[in-house]
């Protein structure tokens, strides 16, 4: 999973990076002025994986991972996104848009509010001038009207200033908009960079009530607290975030929340080799389940031996399990369960 975090100038986007990894990427205005993202990724901390690694003590242990990009400042306007930077945005899965609600001396006020419509609205144009594009080309062709009949609906709807992910589409549709890389397709998480003294507050009155009109979900961090909590060893920042009246860290509350924006899941493989969290969207199939390990699987998926991840642990091998009657065989659409410990067999 590659998430981009995006932001206006001046709102702690590498801070909020290097809070999430661990980076050391410089920080404040002007730091990214070379026009190159910054990239970081973090391990999925998992207990799951870590109590199946007990069991068979294997020669490697693969957690799931999250890649970040952290895209450059604009060059221009405090609150415009430029060319370059909305093509590197439209590679990534999922955005994360830090806006700045912390106090500043280097900077006027801030205005969370106004950097919420403003970028959505920098999304919206964007989408709005490739759909421009495509449909004066599909004038010219012949055999395209459903294609067409689609851009239409979804101009119509940029056009007054709503996102494509609020539209009810059918997962045909869905499928065939895939290569477009649409900004406001893309799952989005607000990520309010508060100051230390707000942190307990969470998210204010105001701005909630902007997300849950524009339906988007908000993680809270105070990136320049966070960025040093996580250079502590684990024992003192434990001890500090207690004090600052935070139960997890600025990671698990981000992956968390990722997680739940994209819905998303693991299931596990285990073994000596190697004992590993796979990534996938909640309803996936045991197909598809496959294929994210190889398409060779997929393509000559036979069956999967599922055993829930409670039942392993329970019973303690998988002999064991079978012994109890805990593996199930399953076909291509069985559905994937959260912590499903699977075994694929496959002929090709």
């Amino acid at each position: 999973m590659k998430i981009g975090i995006a932001g206006f100038p001046g709102s702690g986007k590498t801070t909020i990076l290097n809070a999430l990894t661990g980076l050391h990427a410089d920080v404040g205005l002007g730091a990214s002025a070379s026009g190159k993202p910054n990239l970081g990724m973090i391990k999925v901390p998992d207990a799951r994986v870590d109590e199946l690694a007990k069991i068979f003590s294997p020669k490697k242990v693969t957690y799931a991972e999250i890649a970040f990009v952290d895209f450059p400042d604009p060059p221009a306007e405090k609150r415009r996104l430029d060319e370059k930077v909305i093509t590197q945005m439209r590679e990534v899965d999922a955005l994360a848009h830090v806006v700045r609600a912390f106090d500043d001396p280097a900077q006027t006020a801030p205005e969370p509010l106004a950097d919420l419509e403003s970028f959505k609205t920098e999304l919206v144009i964007a989408d709005l001038a490739i759909v421009e594009r495509r449909v004066e080309r599909l004038a010219k062709e012949k055999g395209k009207e459903r294609e067409r009949d689609l851009l239409d609906r979804i101009r119509g709807e940029l056009d007054a200033g709503r996102e494509i992910r609020r539209m009810t589409l059918s997962a045909e549709e869905e499928a065939s908009l895939s290569g477009y890389g649409f900004l406001t397709l893309k799952p989005r998480l607000v990520v309010l960079n508060l100051g230390e003294g707000d942190l307990a507050g969470g998210v204010p009155a105001a701005i909630a009530a902007s997300l849950d009109a524009e339906a988007l979900q908000a993680v809270v961090i105070s990136g320049k607290v966070e960025m040093e909590l996580a250079e502590l060893d684990p024992a003192d920042r434990k001890s500090f975030e207690a004090d600052l009246g935070l139960s997890e860290s600025a990671r698990d509350r981000f992956i968390q929340a990722s997680y739940r924006l994209m819905s998303l899941m693991s299931f596990l493989t285990a073994g000596e080799d190697e004992v590993r969290a796979w990534t996938i969207r909640r309803g996936d199939s045991a197909v598809r389940a496959a294929g994210k390990i190889h398409s060779d699987i997929a393509r000559g998926f036979i069956r999967a031996e599922v055993i829930p991840y409670d039942d392993f642990i329970a019973h303690g091998s998988e002999a064991k399990c079978r012994a109890a009657g805990k593996l199930r065989l399953e076909g291509k659409d069985y559905v994937v369960a959260d912590g499903d410990v699977v075994h694929f067999r496959f002929n090709v």
